[in-house]
C-alpha cells in the first residue's frame, strides 16, 4: 500500500476514523474525571554503607546488592504484618468488618491486610545514592502518610530484628563455646602444673641451664683431675726406682736437713780416719753416726715417696669420683631435656587451649554487643506529608494517552473497514486487483455543460491491454 492510497482510504473513511478517535478520547477523559483521586505520600530512607561500628565490615563495594536486598525486605510481607500490628489495624472493628465483607470470613485479616497494603506500596531505589522512597497510595492523604511512615518505621524495627536475632543466637552459641574453651583450658593447666609438681620443676629451661652449666663445669674437672692422675702416677713410677730424684724429696726441708748432715757426718769422718786411723773410737762412732744418718733418709725418702704414692691414688679417687659424678649428672641432664620435651608438649597445648579460648571470648564479646544493638544501618531521611495534590487519575497524561491510541484506533478502523469493504479508488487498485499494466486513462467528459457531471460507463472506463468481458481477435 502506497502513501497515497493510505490517504484516499482515510479520506474515504473519514467519519469512521473521527467517530473512534473521539469515542476514544472522550472515554479517556470522562474517566479521568469519575474515578476517584488518590493521593500518593513518600518517606525516604538512607541505607548506610559505612564500617559497623561493633563488627568493623564496610559494606560499600556491594551497593546494587544491598539496595536490592533493601527493596525486598521493604515488600516483603513481614515488614506488613509489622505494620498492621504497630497500627493495631488487626484490632479496628470496622477494618474487620470490610475483612468479613470481602472475605465472607476466609483466611486471616493479616494475609487480607497485607495484601492490600502490598498493592498499594511502591519502593523505588536511587540508581546514584543510597536512597530509597516510599510511596503509599490512598484515597486519604493523611492515611497514605500514615502508612508510608509506617512502613518506613516498620522496616527500620525489621532491620534492627534481622541483626539483632542472629546475634543473639550466636551470642548463645559462643558462649557455650567459650565455656567449653574455657574448661579445655584449665585441663590443660592443671595437666601441666601436675607434671611441673610430680617431676619437680619450677622453671624447665632455668633449670636446665644451670645443670648444663654444672655438666660443663663437671667435664672440665674431669679432664683437670685426669691430668693431674696421669703425672701422679708417673711420679709414683718415679719414685718407686729413684725415691730420692724425686721433686718432693729435693724439696722437702727434713730430705735436705738429713743430706746436709750425712755430708758433714762423712767429712767429719774422712777427717777422723785420716787423723786418727780406721779403729778409732771416735772413726767407729762416726761410721755409726753416718749409718743412722743414712738410715734416716731412706726412711725419709721412704716417706716421701709413699706420699706420692698416696697423692697419686688420691687424684685417682678424684677421678673416679669425678666421672661418676659426671656420668650422674650427664643423666640428669638427659632428664630434664626429657622433660623439658614433654613440659613443651603441655605447654603447647595449654597455650593453644588460650589461642582457641581468646579468639572465642573475643567473637562472644562482639555477638554480644551486637545483640544489644539498637541501631540498624537504615535511617529515616525525609518523612512522608499529606500530599496536596492528588496522584491519579492524571487528566492530561490520561488524555494524551488517549490522543496516542484513539489516533491508532481511527486508522486501525479505517484500515479494517477497508479491508472488509474494497473499492477502487485509482488506477494502482486496478493494477493490483488485476495484475495487467495500465496503458492509460480516458478523461472525464462534461455533461450538459455541467463540470464534474457523472461521466458515462465507457467514459469511465480505463483502457488497459484487455477489456474485460469476451474479445474477438
Amino acid at each position: 500500500m502506497t502513501f497515497s492510497q493510505f490517504l484516499s482510504i482515510l479520506r474515504a473513511r473519514w467519519k469512521l476514523s473521527a467517530a473512534v478517535f473521539l469515542t476514544t478520547v472522550l472515554t479517556a477523559v470522562v474517566l479521568s474525571l469519575l474515578l476517584p483521586k488518590k493521593y500518593t505520600a513518600t518517606a525516604s530512607v538512607v541505607v548506610d554503607v559505612k564500617p559497623d561500628p561493633i563488627s568493623g565490615i564496610a559494606l560499600g563495594g556491594m551497593q546494587p546488592a544491598i539496595l536490592a536486598t533493601q527493596v525486598d525486605i521493604l515488600n516483603s510481607d513481614r515488614v506488613a504484618r509489622r505494620v498492621i500490628k504497630n497500627l493495631k489495624l488487626d484490632q479496628n472493628p470496622q477494618v474487620r468488618a470490610q475483612w468479613q465483607d470481602e472475605t465472607e470470613g476466609q483466611g486471616t485479616i493479616e494475609d487480607w491486610l497485607s495484601d492490600l497494603f502490598q498493592k498499594n506500596l511502591d519502593v523505588q531505589p536511587s540508581r546514584e545514592s543510597n536512597v530509597i522512597s516510599v510511596g503509599y497510595k490512598a484515597p486519604d492523604p493523611d492515611f497514605a502518610a500514615a502508612l508510608a511512615n509506617a512502613f518506613v518505621q516498620a522496616y527500620i524495627d525489621t532491620a534492627i530484628e534481622l541483626k539483632v536475632q542472629p546475634a543473639r543466637q550466636y551470642s548463645a552459641f559462643f558462649d557455650q563455646q567459650a565455656k567449653d574453651a574455657r574448661a579445655a583450658l584449665e585441663a590443660a593447666q592443671t595437666k601441666l602444673s601436675e607434671y611441673q609438681q610430680a617431676h619437680g620443676i619450677v622453671g624447665s629451661d632455668e633449670r636446665l641451664d644451670v645443670e648444663t652449666a654444672r655438666l660443663n663445669d663437671l667435664s672440665a674437672q674431669l679432664v683437670q683431675l685426669q691430668a693431674i692422675a696421669a703425672e701422679s702416677n708417673s711420679r709414683n713410677a718415679q719414685a718407686a726406682g729413684q725415691g730420692d730424684r724425686l721433686a718432693e724429696s729435693l724439696a722437702n726441708p727434713v730430705v735436705s736437713n738429713l743430706r746436709v748432715s750425712l755430708s758433714q757426718a762423712e767429712a767429719n769422718l774422712q777427717e777422723l780416719n785420716t787423723r786418727l786411723g780406721a779403729n778409732n773410737p771416735q772413726v767407729v762412732q762416726a761410721r755409726a753416726n753416718i749409718a743412722e744418718l743414712r738410715a734416716k733418709l731412706d726412711a725419709e725418702t721412704k716417706r716421701v715417696a709413699g706420699s706420692v704414692g698416696v697423692t697419686a691414688n688420691i687424684n685417682a679417687s678424684r677421678v673416679a669420683q669425678v666421672r661418676a659424678e659426671l656420668d650422674a649428672q650427664r643423666e640428669k641432664v638427659l632428664k630434664l631435656k626429657a622433660g623439658r620435651d614433654d613440659m613443651a608438649v603441655l605447654q603447647r597445648d595449654v597455650d593453644n587451649a588460650q589461642k582457641a579460648y581468646d579468639a572465642i571470648a573475643a567473637r562472644q564479646a562482639q555477638t554480644s554487643l551486637e545483640s544489644q544493638s539498637q541501631q540498624a544501618n537504615v535511617n529515616l531521611l525525609s518523612p512522608a506529608t499529606a500530599p496536596l495534590k492528588p496522584s491519579s487519575p492524571k487528566l492530561l497524561l490520561n488524555t494524551l494517552v488517549a490522543i496516542f491510541l484513539g489516533g491508532l484506533l481511527a486508522v486501525g478502523s479505517a484500515l479494517v473497514r477497508e479491508l472488509m469493504d474494497r473499492r477502487v479508488r485509482g488506477p494502482q487498485d486496478l493494477v493490483e486487483a488485476l495484475g495487467l499494466p495500465i496503458l492509460g486513462v480516458m478523461p472525464q467528459p462534461a455533461i450538459a455543460g455541467k463540470r464534474g457531471a457523472k461521466p458515462s460507463l465507457m467514459a469511465s472506463r480505463i483502457i488497459s491491454g484487455r477489456l474485460p468481458g469476451p474479445q474477438k481477435d
